[in-house]
């Protein structure tokens, strides 16, 4: 493959809801036979209608064998960041080197509140998150040393993580600042954005600040990936559901459709991982239908068009 691309992942969005035990667990098991590189669940402790994300994705990584598993993302607010530092590693450990950490600095800050998080201004959560990514990554690569850091919100005295992790767990980050892009470049291992939030129009821009921040930290800008979660609806004939409403910047149609979509965003605005998103009618159905039709079309063309 050309020096300037890199590879690309293929992921399934995990719903964390608490309607139905058995559908999160369905679509896990179908992303780990299918070939999926990845599931992914969001994080928001304070929705009474979602189960707790991380005790779900233990359970998810614990009923596969294969697939990555993560968090898109973890609301750091209600997760200090030395004790997510532990907790994916020791499942890193659980799952043979399978989790993937991604993060974000919180949105809904009355959810957050409500459960005893702190309240914080921009400034103050892009400091809590520039410090957060120094510890959970400090944490993981101290070893058998003790691991200390002063910052003006989070400070770890001397801890010890214990087990390391089974793998160099990749940290994404949630974010769509210029602080925030920047900073991403430089510490980070991939972005995470959305298509209901980030029209593609928008990738450029965001792919020039994350550019800027690995140049200005000495890394390629090539070692950080570029995470689209790909929202819409995978159209499949008589199933398909009716919607009144389409987010314009959404994937809906079918499978030769999401193809050229995908192509298109990988070859003209560099997004390398693609988080499949379903947003109506049978999603089950759907992420098999993205996982053994789309997924291979993607992946032979890509190949064919980067390497001639």
């Amino acid at each position: 493959m050309d020096q300037k691309y890199v590879p690309p992942l293929f992921g399934a969005s995990i719903d964390p809801s608490a309607a139905d035990l058995q559908e999160p667990f369905r679509r896990a098991r179908l992303a780990d036979d299918t070939g999926l590189d990845l599931i992914t669940l969001m994080d928001h402790p304070y929705n009474k209608h979602l189960f707790e994300t991380w005790t779900l994705m233990t359970a998810l990584a614990m009923a596969t064998k294969r697939v990555h598993i993560g968090t898109n993302v973890a609301s750091l607010p209600l997760r200090p960041p030395a004790m997510l530092a532990k907790m994916a590693a020791t499942l890193d450990v659980l799952s043979e080197g399978r989790v993937e950490l991604g993060l974000g600095a919180g949105a809904y800050w009355q959810g957050i509140t409500a459960f005893g998080g702190p309240q914080r201004s921009p400034a103050e959560a892009y400091t809590a998150f520039k410090e957060a990514l120094h510890i959970i990554q400090g944490l993981w690569e101290s070893g058998d040393k003790s691991f200390t850091y002063q910052g003006s919100i989070y400070q770890v005295r001397g801890a010890r993580l214990g087990p390391a992790p089974a793998h160099r767990i990749r940290l994404w980050v949630g974010a769509g600042g210029p602080k925030m892009l920047h900073l991403t470049g430089q510490l980070a291992d991939g972005l995470l954005v959305s298509t209901t939030y980030v029209s593609p129009q928008q990738l450029l821009e965001m792919n020039e600040l994350v550019d800027g921040g690995a140049q200005a930290s000495g890394r390629s800008p090539l070692e950080v990936r570029r995470g689209y979660n790909l929202m819409g609806v995978l159209e499949l004939g008589s199933s398909d559901p009716k919607i009144e409403e389409r987010q314009p910047n959404n994937i809906y149609g079918p499978v030769e459709h999401w193809v050229e979509q995908i192509v298109h965003l990988y070859l003209d605005y560099r997004q390398d991982t693609f988080i499949f998103w379903p947003v109506a009618g049978n999603q089950l159905l759907q992420v098999e239908a993205f996982a053994q039709e789309v997924v291979p079309a993607v992946r032979a063309q890509v190949e064919k068009l980067t390497t001639g």
